[in-house]
């Protein structure tokens, strides 16, 4: 959460009617095309939206805001002006009709230009709060209203600070009627819709399942804890789950509460938003573990339960500990069949669909592969990799890789491996899964080195694939950071910074995984000279190579200016 920010425009107190007025209007419209007279504000605090209908982090943010505009208007010293940065009056109008608050006209376009000036609006949503003298509270409006809702008001420097110490120490004298009972309500429920107090689960390791319905990740972890689930009960563990919908719709929850053994905070409970926060919840799923004493025992143990099912039981620092200890020892005796046999799956496929042992290529470095035809960047990364493979095949190493699809059809697995020559699992293999599940493979395309013995030798393969090519074989450290020293060697007498025709700013000699250079638009790796500010790259040969000026006027060619807008999930900013 971000504290209320200090800026240039905070030092001053700005008249309201001034900033929000013209020389043609001395008014606002609410959504129903009521004039409402500026001098109204007069005494009230003063929110500015900054947002537009084509933003999807604002189309998100607005119900939020709208909530607690319901309730905090009802007070009468608070009033919110939306200024659009819409593309035209019909989205304008369109977005508008769903506040309940008032706005700047659409057709006034200088005075809401104006303010995203003033207030250095860079992206949206943007919400700046103004007292009742127009000195600015807060421009991390946003942030405070997601983090604190209701709650937040009066949205003082003052009441921020009191809320974040409350928080800290809500936390540390945390029980499990601190995080799950609220003034309204001391029960969860249970699927059949029964009410059972919070106190009957005191004294027990409790796990705080966030989840999400259509969440793909959700879907797939949820079977595999409900088996877990099962089981600590069967072995009577004193155990309990409460469910954290995430959802915005009743039959989903319904639904996802129905197919499970487990507890839950009622649908749409405002419980649910204020632990999302409160346990800073980044990725889903999550299932935060509370220990008999109503401490945090572990902010996250998905993982764990899907590596290790039960035996993860109770969740403590020496649990895991112990199954890392586990685990190091199975990774030092890991082999290839211990990584790639299952029951009487012992073999992988050739090209023609023959079955070739697992036995057959003990010995080798192996690359697994992880990819699938509906991914372009697996699709752009094939070329790379299959050259590097024609290549270390050429010099006769023991070496082999083995294609382990997420194709969705047998037909794209046929095409995608059609154009691969080595080896691979069988379409929808369900040593797949297991796999994925080892390697924490979360994105494709993606490469496993195995060495010699089976044990891992990289799980970076990719990386280095795409930066050494063939020369990265074998993949093991040593020889990683032999290429390393070679390429500091080849770096010796090139300076650290150097001015260029092709570029207005000093060039920094840098360390590059992979760019395009600007000089010559091909693709460069190790080294560049670059302008961090403008993500202007040049390869060390355009870099430094002499009696470039000529080539310079022809290479040099103005880039487009960036107009518009660059959304990145939670803020769209400006280009």
């Amino acid at each position: 959460m971000a504290d209320a920010q200090t800026t240039d425009t905070q030092t001053v107190s700005h008249d309201i009617h001034n900033i929000l007025s013209s020389s043609e209007r001395d008014f606002l419209i609410s959504n129903d095309g009521e004039q409402v007279k500026i001098e109204s504000l007069k005494g009230k605090k003063v929110g500015l939206y900054f947002s537009a209908s084509w933003c999807g982090p604002c189309k998100r943010f607005t119900p939020v805001l709208v909530e607690v505009y319901t309730e905090i208007s009802s007070k009468g010293d608070f009033e919110v002006v939306f200024v659009s940065a819409d593309k035209d009056d019909e989205a304008f109008k369109g977005y508008f009709s769903k506040m309940p608050w008032l706005a700047i006209p659409f057709s006034d376009s200088e005075t809401r230009d104006g303010l995203d000036e003033l207030f250095k609006v860079r992206g949206i949503p943007y919400l700046v709060i103004l007292d009742e003298n127009g000195k600015v509270l807060t421009d991390s409006g946003v942030e405070i209203i997601r983090e604190y809702g209701v709650e937040g008001y009066p949205f003082t420097e003052e009441k921020i600070k009191e809320m974040k110490e409350e928080e800290e120490r809500a936390k540390r004298e945390q029980s499990l009627k601190s995080i799950l009972v609220t003034k309204s309500r001391d029960y969860v429920v249970s699927s059949d819709g029964k009410e059972m107090p919070v106190s009957e689960l005191e004294g027990k390791t409790v796990g705080l399942y966030f989840s999400l319905q259509l969440n793909k990740y959700c879907a797939e972890f949820t079977p595999q804890l409900i088996k877990v689930y099962e089981k600590l009960k069967e072995n009577r563990e004193n155990f309990e789950i409460v469910l954290i919908s995430l959802d915005d719709n009743e039959e989903s929850f319904k639904e996802s509460l129905g197919s499970v053994p487990w507890l839950a905070l009622p649908f749409n409970d405002k419980s649910c938003q204020k632990l999302a926060r409160y346990f800073e919840l980044s990725t889903l799923p999550t299932l935060v573990i509370i220990g008999p004493d109503g401490k945090t025992l572990n902010s996250n143990v998905a993982e764990a339960v899907e590596e290790h099912g039960v035996e993860a039981f109770p969740f403590t620092p020496e649990k895991f500990a112990e199954l890392a200890e586990i685990e190091k020892a199975k990774e030092a005796a890991q082999t290839l069949e211990s990584v790639l046999v299952s029951g009487d799956r012992d073999f992988v496929i050739g090209k023609d669909g023959s079955k070739i042992p697992l036995s057959d290529l003990v010995g080798k470095t192996i690359l697994l592969y992880f990819s699938a035809h509906w991914c372009p960047p697996c699709r752009a990364f094939l070329p790379k990799l299959t050259e590097a493979y024609h290549k270390v095949k050429a010099k006769n190493e023991p070496f082999e890789v083995i294609f382990i699809s997420s194709d969705r059809d047998q037909a794209s697995f046929d095409d995608f491996f059609s154009g691969m020559p080595w080896l691979a699992l069988p379409f929808g293999d369900p040593r797949k899964a297991s796999l994925s599940r080892k390697f924490k493979v979360y994105g494709i395309p993606m490469l496993v080195a195995l060495g010699p013995t089976g044990r891992t030798v990289t799980k970076e393969a990719r990386n280095l694939i795409s930066v050494h090519g063939a020369d990265a074989y074998p993949f093991t450290e040593e020889h990683v950071k032999n290429i390393e020293a070679k390429y500091e060697e080849m770096a010796k007498g090139w300076p650290e910074k150097l001015k260029h025709a092709l570029h207005e700013h000093e060039l920094v000699r840098t360390r590059r995984t992979i760019y395009t250079c600007d000089g010559c638009d091909e693709e460069g790796h190790i080294w560049s000279f670059n302008c961090e500010e403008c993500d202007f790259d040049l390869h060390p040969k355009c870099a430094l190579e002499e009696d470039k000026e000529t080539k310079d006027d022809d290479a040099k060619e103005e880039k487009p200016s960036k107009e518009g807008w660059i959304c990145d999930g939670d803020v769209c900013h400006k280009a």
